[in-house]
């Protein structure tokens, strides 16, 4: 069937109220027409009728960056973005648009909205600020540190198994997202922020376009965030609006603590809730450790074993099994880094010349 047909067919099934059809139909236009923005603005308001606000920020993230004069794919990100509560971007794809449409007086409507709500939201934080500190801490257990001992945590976040994985760890004023994707060209990458929303996508020839959308824990300062493309995966750094430790990436309702940073009089830190009952400054701590690994010269073992950290720290999931088998089962005589080597076989000791291995017998 012909892209015209199928969105044809779709506007017919949002009219009659079958948004998921219609949903499903504009995503087999958009296969056979992947640069017409019409359908992209067109299954973003088919999305905000199914309440998938972040799918519909992404469809009018795609018709604005296929054609950046459409009124309406700003007026559809901006009704998304509010229903999202995120107000300071809804507003400012909603100037943009009425700019384009200065007749249509939705934007004017919406765009009063948002001074309404990011007035009382500027009311309330200050108030938020001063709340005292939860008494039960809700931490996530069992997953695994990254970082300076103590700094943060890791965790992968989807049950099923994506296109390419993703991992999290924070800071008190940041929080990490990585995602891993070998070889990916830097123009072929595509990341966007809001105030509580992460866009990524990763579209290269031939293969399915790869999306990541998630709604975050806290609210995040775009203009402060940043990301990087490296050979070996995306790392993209959010900035956060404030000093909470967020318990997941994405956000969750059955949420029920959220911890508050602690605000003292004086031109005093605010200090942070931790699991331990004595509180660290971690920025302190992370400067003094990155001060330390600077001046720091070493030589012999522990030249070697700083070495082999930090390709330990950096390395994806297979290259580390394939350094903890090999090392453990060579009693420490052979590392190896290729999993496909020695995944599937015992790893034999390989001891200097002139030396033997020796098992020991209790």
């Amino acid at each position: 069937m012909a892209s015209s047909d199928l969105e044809r067919k779709a506007k017919e099934a949002f009219i009659d109220d079958h948004f998921e059809l219609a949903v499903d139909l504009y995503t087999q236009a958009i296969a056979l027409s992947p640069t017409n923005a019409e359908l992209f603005a067109d299954r973003a308001q088919a999305n905000i009728k199914l309440r998938n606000f972040t799918d519909a920020v992404a469809d009018a993230n795609k018709a604005i960056e296929l054609d950046p004069a459409m009124a309406k794919a700003y007026l559809r990100k901006g009704v998304a973005c509010v229903k999202l509560e995120e107000y300071e971007t809804a507003k400012t794809a909603l100037e943009t648009g009425a700019a384009l449409a200065p007749g249509d007086s939705r934007f004017s409507n919406l765009i009063k909205e948002c001074d309404e709500r990011i007035a009382e939201e500027a009311a309330e934080r200050p108030k938020q600020l001063v709340d005292k500190a939860p008494t039960d801490v809700v931490t996530p257990n069992n997953l695994p540190s990254v970082g300076l001992t103590g700094q943060g945590t890791s965790t992968t976040l989807s049950s099923t198994k994506p296109k390419y994985r993703h991992e999290f760890y924070q800071k008190p004023e940041e929080v990490v997202v990585t995602i891993f994707a070998k070889g990916i060209p830097a123009n072929s990458v595509v990341v966007d922020f809001g105030e509580q929303i992460l866009s990524v996508t990763i579209e290269l020839p031939g293969e399915e376009a790869y999306h990541f959308q998630p709604r975050l824990f806290g609210k995040i300062i775009p203009a402060k965030c940043r990301y990087d493309v490296m050979s070996t995966k995306i790392e993209i750094r959010l900035a956060k609006a404030d000093a909470i430790h967020w318990t997941s990436l994405e956000f969750s309702k059955d949420v029920a603590v959220v911890q508050k940073s602690i605000v003292s009089s004086g031109n005093q830190k605010p200090a942070y809730p931790s699991s331990k009952p004595k509180r660290v400054d971690w920025d302190k701590l992370e400067a003094q450790v990155k001060k330390e690994e600077k001046e720091e010269k070493l030589d012999g073992d522990a030249a070697l074993n700083k070495f082999l950290s930090d390709i330990y720290r950096d390395a994806d999931e297979d290259t580390r099994r394939a350094m903890s088998k090999s090392f453990v089962e060579s009693n420490g005589t052979v590392l190896s880094t290729n999993w496909k080597e020695v995944g599937h076989k015992k790893v034999e000791g390989s001891p200097p010349d002139g030396m033997e291995v020796k098992k020991w017998e209790y």
